[in-house]
């Protein structure tokens, strides 16, 4: 036995290193780390796989065919039965209609009912495919997201090289929409997860909630769960020109009061059918719920297939009250948004500008020295927040014994020098800042996003939290490289005057 177990998964290129005197112990975590590095990495489907169905409101049959695509691809719909065969993207910002289904549009072209294939996609965590169809509407199939979930199953998946792309909730969220009343919360997780209220006013019905605490209960918990509708709701979606291809074989159906034979036969004539018998209320389908609270997790299913239209995987935990699609889509739109806006704050590092201090001024302020000076440049200087630069090279003496084999810089060492740089910000808002120094009383809320790896320039971004008093600071951290947050924490230090004998001149 040799003194290294390797680990090689599907078509990803790593290794995770253990000394053989350790892997009695480490062992076991395999597992848990192989699939920790797996999330971070894009997946597509491994063959074009096919399935034919009716629409759910056109009534026309279509072929979908699912293929693998490149890393970055996203979601994208080809309509394959226009000229040139137009490409949609599957984004929030395309969305032209929300009733009953979601409906994306470029030009004159659109796709309708994406959602449940959406929602298998997100469920099975596949960041990359082109949805080949020959119509207008992705096929209802049997009204749930399982079908869409056994295709993708069918094909295989692949891990390609690129890194998933996250929207991370780093605070809590609340938006309402004011045209439904629906209500969504979104609070900090390393996970996604998603809980949906539902309470409609029907004793067939009620309030009822389905919780997704974790992606990989998706195929069992919330994929089977089927669409519904109300009987005395048919009438109405048949006069919008919706639901053509409603069947008992693709949804549920549920009725508050049995109609007289009058509205019976003319729902028969309106569906096309010889006949429609209702003898009691309650739930019409010849098939039992599949689950209790069958309803609230498709109302699940529908909101992970809307806000796989913000585009990126999403790091948060969410609750959705009274969920319909025109409400996720306006959410999904909401959290593009507050990306954005999280993207605008991100501090951008020009190497032509000049610094405010370079590493000479920098050594004049903080007591550090090689190799423990870990600040390179600071790039912005303001009374609230300061802006400093590492660049991490392979040279850096910390690569020497930290996975050689598999450079990654330590989390601690990242967080060492997002507090310098934060001390730079705390030691010059005294006289003599050279004569003090500035120590850890704690740190709250670390957390490691993305490995840093030589060649990498991480961005550190320190801003005040409250204003300092009797030296105690308290700050927030935020560590990046490129548009990439990679670490963060909450650092609270205290200004020290330093022992006269040991004060360095400025």
């Amino acid at each position: 036995m040799s003194g290294k177990t390797h680990l090689r998964q599907r078509s990803v290129k790593f290794f995770v290193q253990i000394p053989v005197q350790s892997a009695p112990f480490l062992l076991p975590l395999l597992p848990y780390l192989t699939d920790h590095i797996l999330k971070m990495k894009q997946q597509t489907i491994k063959n074009a796989v096919s399935a034919q169905g009716i629409g759910l409101h056109t009534g026309a049959t279509v072929k979908l065919t699912l293929h693998p695509a490149e890393a970055n691809h996203g979601i994208k719909f080809r309509r394959s039965d226009l000229d040139g065969e137009l490409t949609l993207i599957a984004d929030a910002a395309k969305v032209v209609a929300s009733n009953r289904g979601t409906v994306i549009k470029v030009g004159e072209h659109s796709v309708s009912t994406v959602e449940h294939l959406l929602s298998a996609l997100t469920g099975m965590e596949i960041d990359n495919v082109l949805v080949e169809i020959d119509g207008p509407e992705v096929p209802i199939l049997e009204g749930s997201a399982s079908p869409f979930v056994a295709l993708i199953e069918s094909a295989g998946t692949i891990v390609q090289e690129a890194d998933c792309d996250y929207l991370c909730i780093n605070e809590p969220l609340h938006f309402k929409d004011e045209k439904t009343g629906a209500e969504y919360y979104a609070h900090p997780s390393d996970e996604f997860q998603v809980t949906g209220i539902i309470d409609f006013p029907s004793k067939y019905v009620g309030q009822q909630i389905a919780i997704l605490d974790d992606i990989k209960n998706y195929k069992s918990a919330i994929a089977p769960a089927r669409t519904f509708v109300f009987l005395h709701e048919i009438s109405g979606l048949l006069e919008q020109n919706l639901i053509k291809g409603g069947d008992l074989d693709n949804a549920i159906v549920i009725v508050n009061e049995v109609p007289d034979n009058a509205t019976l036969q003319m729902l028969a004539a309106r569906l096309n059918k010889p006949g429609i018998a209702v003898t009691e209320a309650g739930i019409l389908n010849h098939n039992d719920l599949r689950f209790p609270n069958e309803l609230a997790r498709h109302k699940t299913l529908d909101v992970i297939g809307d806000l796989a239209l913000v585009g990126k995987k999403i790091k948060g935990k969410i609750t959705a009250i009274r969920p319909g699609h025109t409400s996720n889509v306006e959410f999904a739109k909401f959290l593009k948004k507050y990306h954005q806006e999280q993207l605008k704050d991100i501090p951008k590092y020009d190497p032509n500008t000049p610094p405010v201090y370079d590493v000479t001024g920098i050594s004049k302020l903080l007591p550090h020295r090689y190799p423990f000076l870990l600040v390179d440049k600071i790039i912005e200087l303001g009374p609230e927040r300061v802006v400093g630069v590492k660049n991490v090279t392979f040279n850096e003496q910390f690569f020497q014994g930290h996975f050689p084999n598999n450079p990654v810089m330590p989390g601690v060492l990242q967080i060492e020098a997002m507090a310098q740089v934060g001390g730079i910000l705390a030691l010059l808002t005294v006289d003599d800042p050279g004569s003090w120094d500035t120590y850890f009383l704690k740190i709250d809320d670390t957390k490691f996003k993305q490995k840093v790896v030589p060649g990498d320039t991480l961005i550190f971004k320190l801003e005040l939290l409250e204003p300092i008093r009797r030296g105690i600071v308290v700050m927030k951290g935020s560590a990046y490289v490129g548009n990439k947050l990679v670490s963060e924490a909450h650092l609270t230090a205290q200004i020290v005057r330093r022992p006269s004998n040991e004060a360095t001149s400025v």
